[in-house]
């Protein structure tokens, strides 16, 4: 079956977050996505780099903001496709879906950022499409957040939820070794 890593928003935006002292989950993220993007680049598998470029100039992601840069770990290489989004889903108002299909791929394997929002928004709009859709447990993370209610979430229960939510419904949930066996 003809697959594709997906990299989704590994941008300067969200390292910056990290360095101003925001509460993730899985901080080994990036490292995982770097040994995903070192074996799919050894195969000759397809990679697609995926960028949220917002529309509102004091967005961190607006593209003439430091914060719409890639980070290092995801950088793409020369001959790989880039995406450019303007919302959560990488299927919405881009020709993601056309190019996977006219290159014959069938399954995809979803990573970045943020686990709750652009990888889960873009991992259910490749299930509902019919792609065979793999969700890298290990290699997307989330921030904590408050709901409108006042309610705290920690950041390992907002990446668990979205775990228990796609698996079986919108994707495979899989670790990063496990992807790297198959």
């Amino acid at each position: 079956m003809k697959t594709a890593l997906l990299v989704i928003d590994v941008q300067m935006a969200l390292a910056d977050d990290d360095a101003a002292g925001a509460s993730r989950s899985c901080p080994e993220a990036e490292q995982n996505i770097g040994h995903l993007l070192t074996q799919f680049r050894a195969r000759g598998d397809k990679v697609i780099h995926i960028h949220h470029h917002g529309v509102d100039p004091s967005d961190p992601f607006h593209p003439d903001n430091s914060g719409a840069a890639v980070q290092q770990c995801a950088a793409p290489l020369e001959n790989e496709a880039v995406v450019i989004k303007n919302v959560s889903s990488a299927f919405v108002g881009t020709s993601l879906e056309s190019d996977l299909r006219n290159d014959g791929i069938e399954r995809v394997v979803v990573t970045g950022a943020t686990a709750n929002h652009c990888a889960e928004s873009t991992t259910r709009s490749a299930g509902n499409l019919g792609f065979d859709t793999i969700y890298v447990a290990d290699a997307v993370w989330a921030y904590d957040a408050t709901g409108p209610d006042g309610t705290y979430h920690a950041a390992d229960q907002i990446h668990s939820v979205t775990l228990a939510n796609l698996h079986g419904e919108f994707a495979t949930v899989m670790k990063t070794d496990d992807v790297l066996k198959e």
